[in-house]
C-alpha cells in the first residue's frame, strides 16, 4: 500500500529507500547514502539530484564535498497537498477549457457518435450512463418505452437501479408495452395493450442521447446508444405525442 502511496506522489521504490537511509543516518556523504540504501553511487547520485528538484533533499557543502539530509517526513503530505492543489486546477481546466474546445473539433454526428454494449456488464454501462447525463441536467427527467420480455434482464446487472436513480432525484415516464411493470417514486407509467407475443425491447430518451436495448440470444442483452441531440429530439416528441394520446 505504501509503495502505491508513494507512486502518486512521483517517489520510486529507490528514492524512498534513499530518503528512508538519509533520515536514519542524518547529514551524509554519497557514499555512505548508497551503503546504507544497497544503491550503486552513480545511481545514488543522480537520485539524491531527481529528489533535490522535488524538494525531499536538501544538502549542506563541507569542504569540497557534499552532505545530504533528508527533509522532516511532513514534506511528504505537503507534496500530497501540492499535487491535489493541480489536479483541482487541471479538472478545473478540463471542465471549463480543454473538453469544450475539443467538442468543438467534432462533427456534428460521425460513427463516434454511436455505441455498442454486449451482455449484463455492457447493460449496466448503458443504464451508470443514463443516470449520470440526466443528473448533470436541469429538468432530471428521461423517458422509456419497455417491453415485458425485457424486463428481468435490464435491471439484472444493476439491482439498485431505481434506488440510484430515485437517490438522485431523476423522474422517469415509462410507456409500457404489453402488461406488466409497476410504479415507483418519482415515475409515471402509461400502457398501450397488445395481443400475441411482445418482442424484447427498451428504448430510452434522455437527450442528447438515445439507448436501445434488446436481445441477441435468449439471455444476451445487447445495446446500442446514440448521441445525437436531432434524433433524441424527434424520439421525445414521438414519446410526447404517443405519452399525450394514451
Amino acid at each position: 500500500m505504501n509503495e502505491e502511496i508513494y507512486g502518486l506522489l512521483d517517489l520510486s521504490r529507490r528514492e524512498i529507500q534513499i530518503y528512508r537511509s538519509l533520515l536514519s543516518l542524518g547529514p551524509s556523504a554519497i557514499r555512505t547514502v548508497a551503503e546504507k540504501a544497497g544503491i550503486n553511487r552513480g545511481t545514488t547520485y543522480e537520485l539524491l539530484k531527481q529528489m533535490q528538484q522535488k524538494g525531499i533533499v536538501t544538502y549542506l557543502p563541507k569542504g569540497k564535498r557534499r552532505l545530504f539530509t533528508a527533509r522532516e517526513p511532513d514534506i511528504l503530505l505537503q507534496l500530497a497537498e501540492d499535487r491535489r492543489e493541480s489536479l483541482d486546477q487541471a479538472i478545473d481546466q478540463l471542465k471549463t477549457k480543454v473538453i469544450p474546445d475539443m467538442h468543438h473539433l467534432m462533427p456534428d454526428f460521425n460513427t463516434a457518435n454511436v455505441s455498442y454494449y454486449e451482455g449484463d456488464s455492457g447493460i449496466e454501462l448503458v443504464l451508470r450512463d443514463i443516470l449520470n447525463t440526466v443528473a448533470q441536467q436541469d429538468n432530471r427527467s428521461y423517458s422509456v418505452f419497455s417491453s415485458k420480455p425485457i424486463r428481468e434482464h435490464l435491471y439484472r446487472p444493476f439491482p439498485n437501479f431505481t434506488a440510484q436513480r430515485i437517490a438522485k432525484g431523476i423522474e422517469v415516464n415509462v410507456i409500457a408495452i404489453g402488461d406488466g411493470g409497476e410504479d415507483a417514486e418519482l415515475s409515471a407509467r402509461k400502457w398501450i395493450k397488445t395481443e400475441g407475443k411482445v418482442d424484447a425491447a427498451y428504448i430510452a430518451v434522455y437527450p442528447p442521447k438515445c439507448a436501445i436495448i434488446s436481445l441477441a440470444s435468449t439471455n444476451y442483452p445487447t445495446a446500442v446508444v446514440i448521441e445525437s441531440q436531432e434524433v433524441a429530439a424527434a424520439q421525445k416528441i414521438i414519446f410526447d405525442t404517443l405519452w399525450g394520446l394514451l
